[in-house]
């Protein structure tokens, strides 16, 4: 497994799953917010929201590291018009900041409802187009063909929302958890949700739950059919592309395969068979947070075969 390139390895994962989450959580608020209204959304998904900007501050510090001189930082800075490296540094850093603004706007619940959530879709965008920044920087060399391929921004977006919902889902259970815990510490009963959580929290959060399941399933699936499609046409490729065929196979490869497919498929299916349970407040966490945990380090391991493929056409 190649480390070489662990601090992109990181900044490419934690940022993705960044943007996943802040989109997941925006679907939330739209799909949710005739039934349930905003202030059993705001309850239920605000503490997942918080979590987004420190996750994406440290991806970004990260990736720092890739450069041997901070101060070459500066440098690419002054093409942004012709370059996605440039493109991807503005975008990472704009949608830090706007993640940290509209954070700190949700938990004082300054501005109207309405001004929240422009800022929120503005966040998005700009946290979409630094996925397609980051795609775009390795899919640009065409000398690459492991990564001159439509299989690279697929396999970005897709890892985006597969950890983005799964993260969401780890991050709404382990808040139950946590304030299951307050109250018992606080003498009041809580051996599951009763009493902790109210029912229309409870409500959103198993529809949640349910969703995050099925988004999981499909999105298996659509991974699994771009890692059979690139492998396919990389062995077809010629002899450079053929040298990246090797990458993505052997015990790594199956370990990938195996832990995604534990994650996202086996136990999400488990998540959404029990989510309407109030007894199983702490299986479910268990069943959450281990799929997510699954994924991300099937996806690190992904990240790693993807950067190990780099196999150039001439010098």
């Amino acid at each position: 497994m190649n480390v070489h390139e662990l601090p992109m390895i990181l900044f490419t994962i934690l940022a993705q799953m960044s943007v996943g989450a802040f989109v997941v959580l925006g679907i939330i608020q739209i799909v949710a917010a005739r039934r349930f209204g905003s202030a059993a959304i705001d309850k239920v998904t605000d503490p997942a929201l918080f979590a987004i900007g420190p996750v994406m501050v440290l991806g970004l510090i990260v990736s720092m590291f890739h450069m041997n001189d901070l101060t070459n930082t500066l440098n690419v800075l002054r093409h942004f018009d012709s370059s996605w490296l440039t493109r991807e540094i503005v975008f990472g850093s704009a949608f830090a900041g706007l993640g940290f603004v509209f954070a700190f706007l949700q938990w004082k619940k300054w501005g109207s409802t309405r001004q929240r959530q422009a800022l929120a879709l503005v966040t998005a965008a700009v946290g979409l187009m630094l996925v397609t920044s980051m795609s775009m920087i390795y899919y640009s060399l065409i000398t690459v063909p492991a990564w001159h391929t439509l299989a690279t921004p697929a396999q970005f977006f897709t890892t985006t929302f597969l950890l983005g919902a799964l993260a969401v889902g780890a991050a709404l259970m382990g808040t139950v958890m946590w304030r299951i815990k307050v109250a018992a510490r606080a003498g009041t009963a809580a051996a599951d949700t009763e009493g902790v959580v109210d029912p229309d929290s409870r409500k959103l959060l198993t529809s949640i739950l349910k969703g995050i399941g099925i988004a999981a399933v499909v999105l298996l699936g659509v991974e699994f059919i771009i890692i059979a499609l690139h492998i396919s046409n990389l062995a077809g490729g010629g002899a450079v592309a053929g040298e990246s065929v090797a990458v993505f196979s052997g015990g790594w490869f199956i370990a990938r395969l195996v832990l995604v497919f534990l994650g996202a498929g086996l136990l999400s299916v488990f998540v959404y068979r029990y989510a309407s349970s109030s007894k199983m407040a702490r299986p479910l966490a268990i069943l959450a947070t281990s799929a997510f945990a699954l994924v991300l380090a099937g996806e690190f391991i992904g990240r790693s075969q993807f950067y190990g493929s780099m196999f150039r056409i001439g010098m």
